[in-house]
C-alpha cells in the first residue's frame, strides 16, 4: 500500500511489515499529545484496536506507533520508518509529525479511512518502508464559497478532514457575498438576522430559467466559528476568513442600507440576492462604511488568529461610483484620480488598519489596480499576470489562476456534464499546474507563498455536487502543492493515475461523492439545467 498521493520525497520499500495488534502501543510526549490523540482515535474507529498509551518510546517497539520531534527536519517534514522495531514517526514540529501519520494512515489501506470496524478479525500491517517527506510550498489551500451555497457546520468540518487527509494546510473561507453573510457580528446582529438569507435561488447558470422558489440561507454562529477554528488547529490548518470589500457586499446593504450609495439607488429596496454574477451594489466608501467594517473586523480578529486576513476586493462595480456625486466628492477630497485609485485607498486604509493589529491583509488581483496596498498580499486569480505584477514589487503571492485551479469548471467535455461551467478542466490539466510562473527570478520567486485550488458554489447546490467539483482534482492540486514535480510537461500522469486507483478507494471510505474516471454517475447528472461552456483551452496568461 505504498500508493501514496501526494508523493513522497522519497521512500524505500522493504521486504515485511508490522502487524499491529490488541497489544500494540502508541507513545507521544507531551508536545505530541494533539497528534496521538488524533492518529489513536481515528485508528481506534477504523480498526478497533485501543493503541494503549506508551510511557516511554521503547515501549511502542515491536509492534507499535512512536511519534517524536526531530529538530534537525523543518517544520513540516517528517520521516516514517517501518522496520523491526515498529513505526517510528519523526517530524520537525507537530505539524511534520502529523502528516506523517497521515502518510501512515495511508499505508494502512482504504478501510482505515472508515469510522468503525468492518471486522474485528482482521489483520493491520504497516509496510516495512523508510519515507523522507516535506512540503514544497507553505500554503497549500483551498477556498470554499459557503455564500452562494451555504455548507453546515459538519459539511465545514468534514471539508477540514478531506484537507488533512492531503495534506493541505490553509482553508480560506469565503464567508460574505451578494448572496449571503455567513458570520455572526454582535454589534451588527442584521448581517445574519436579514443578511444571512435570500427569498429564493437561481438554478443553474445566471442565464437558467430555472429558479429553486424557497429560502436558502444559514450562518455560522461565533461559537460555531471558534469550533471550526480550534478543530481545524488540530489538523494544522490555518483559516483565513474572507469579508469581502467594497463590491460583493449586497447581502451587507440588504442588512443595513446605510452602506449603500444612497444618492444613485434607494437601497432600502435591496434584498439578498438571489441570483448570480456581478452585483453593481458595492460599499459606499463614507466614513461610516469604514467604521462599520473596523467593527467587523474588530470581532473578527478575535475569532481567526490566522496571520492574513482576506478582503476580497474583487470585481468591484464601479457604475454607482461614478453616478454618484457624493463619491466623486469623496474622491476629489481624497486627492485621487478615478474610481480605480479610490478603490486602492479603501484597501489600503484596510491594511493599515490590520497591520496596526498584527495582521496581514490578503486580497484578490484587483487590488492590484490603482496602486497596490503596502504591505498587501495578492491571490492571483484571473491568471499568472497579477502574480507575477506583485511578486515584482516584493509582495507576497498566492497563485490560484482561474485558468487552473477553479473546481467549478467543467471536468469534461461531455453532454451528461452537470451544469457545465468554462473550460475543461481535467485531472491531468490540474495535475500540470504550475504555481511557480518561469518569467519570475529566483528571488521574485520566493514571494510564492503557494498555491490554492478555488471552489465557487453557484451551481453547487448541496454537499454532493461540492464533492463531484472539488475531488479527484482535488488530490491532483495537493500533489502539486506537496511534492517536488518536474515541469508540467515531464510530469508522469500515468503513474499519478496508478495511484489514484487505489486512493479512489479511501475517498470510497471517507464517502466522498466524487466525479468517477468513466463520467457522472446517473444521480450526479443535472439534465436541462443550463450552464456556461466555454470551447477550446483556456488563456494561459
Amino acid at each position: 500500500m505504498t500508493e501514496l498521493i501526494p508523493a513522497p520525497r522519497g521512500l524505500v520499500a522493504g521486504s515485511g511489515n508490522v502487524r499491529l495488534t490488541a497489544h500494540s502501543q502508541l507513545y507521544a510526549n507531551a508536545a505530541l499529545a494533539g497528534v496521538g490523540h488524533w492518529l489513536r482515535t481515528v485508528l481506534w474507529q477504523a480498526t478497533g484496536l485501543p493503541l494503549r498509551e506508551a510511557v516511554e518510546l521503547d515501549d511502542a517497539g515491536g509492534d507499535g506507533i512512536g511519534l517524536q520531534l526531530d529538530p534537525e527536519l523543518g517544520p513540516e517534514e517528517y520521516r516514517l520508518v517501518s522496520d523491526s522495531s515498529g513505526v517510528l514517526i519523526e517530524g520537525g514540529s507537530a505539524a511534520g509529525v502529523f502528516w506523517g501519520a497521515q502518510t501512515l494512515r495511508q499505508l494502512l489501506g482504504a478501510d482505515a479511512y472508515r469510522k468503525a470496524p468492518l471486522s474485528r478479525d482482521r489483520t493491520w500491517a504497516v509496510p516495512h518502508v523508510t519515507i523522507e517527506d516535506g512540503p514544497r510550498f507553505r500554503w497549500r489551500g483551498l477556498m470554499l464559497d459557503v455564500s452562494r451555497h451555504f455548507m453546515p457546520k459538519d459539511g465545514v468540518l468534514r471539508y477540514l478532514d478531506l484537507m488533512a487527509a492531503h495534506k493541505l494546510n490553509v482553508f480560506h473561507f469565503h464567508l460574505t457575498d451578494d448572496q449571503g453573510w455567513r458570520v455572526e457580528i454582535k454589534r451588527y446582529p442584521k448581517l445574519t438576522e436579514v443578511g444571512s438569507w435570500r427569498a429564493r435561488t437561481k438554478f443553474g447558470h445566471r442565464a437558467s430559467p430555472l429558479w429553486e422558489e424557497k429560502p436558502h440561507g444559514g450562518f455560522y454562529t461565533q461559537d460555531d466559528i471558534r469550533e471550526i477554528v480550534a478543530y481545524a488547529a488540530e489538523r494544522h490548518i490555518t483559516v483565513v476568513p474572507e469579508i469581502d470589500i467594497p463590491g460583493h457586499s449586497q447581502a451587507a446593504i440588504a442588512a443595513y442600507p446605510e452602506l449603500g450609495n444612497t444618492d444613485v439607488i434607494d437601497t432600502t429596496s435591496l434584498s439578498v440576492w438571489d441570483s448570480w454574477g456581478i452585483s453593481l451594489n458595492v460599499l459606499a466608501p463614507t466614513d461610516n462604511t469604514l467604521r462599520f467594517y473596523e467593527g467587523v473586523f474588530e470581532e473578527l480578529l478575535e475569532l481567526f488568529p490566522s496571520e492574513f486576513i482576506h478582503i476580497g476586493g474583487d470585481e468591484c462595480a464601479k457604475e454607482q461610483w461614478r453616478e454618484s456625486p457624493l463619491v466623486q466628492a469623496r474622491i476629489e477630497e481624497l486627492g485621487l484620480a478615478d474610481e480605480d485609485e479610490l478603490q486602492s485607498w479603501f484597501i489600503a486604509h484596510f491594511d493599515k488598519w490590520l497591520s496596526a493589529r498584527g495582521r496581514r491583509l490578503i486580497g484578490w488581483d484587483e487590488i492590484l489596480e490603482g496602486g497596490l496596498a503596502d504591505g498587501a498580499a495578492v491571490s492571483s486569480w484571473r491568471g499568472y499576470q497579477g502574480g507575477i505584477a506583485a511578486a515584482r514589487a516584493g509582495h507576497d503571492v498566492v497563485m490560484c489562476p482561474e485558468q487552473q485551479v477553479y473546481l467549478d469548471y467543467r471536468q469534461d467535455a461531455g453532454a451528461d456534464e452537470p451544469v457545465p461551467i468554462a473550460y475543461v478542466r481535467t485531472l491531468e490539466d490540474v495535475y500540470r499546474f504550475e504555481p511557480v510562473p518561469s518569467e519570475l527570478t529566483s528571488e521574485e520567486a520566493g514571494h510564492v507563498l503557494g498555491a490554492q485550488a478555488n471552489v465557487w458554489t453557484e451551481v453547487m447546490e448541496d454537499h454532493a455536487r461540492v464533492d463531484y467539483q472539488t475531488f479527484p482534482r482535488l488530490a491532483a492540486f495537493a500533489e502539486v502543492a506537496w511534492s517536488a514535480l518536474p515541469a508540467p510537461a515531464e510530469r508522469d500522469f500515468a503513474d499519478f493515475e496508478r495511484r489514484m486507483a487505489v486512493h479512489y478507494g479511501r475517498l470510497d471510505a471517507l464517502g466522498v461523492a466524487y466525479r468517477p474516471p468513466t463520467g457522472p454517475l446517473p444521480w450526479q447528472k443535472r439534465p436541462g439545467v443550463l450552464g456556461r461552456p466555454i470551447e477550446g483551452p483556456p488563456p494561459n496568461r
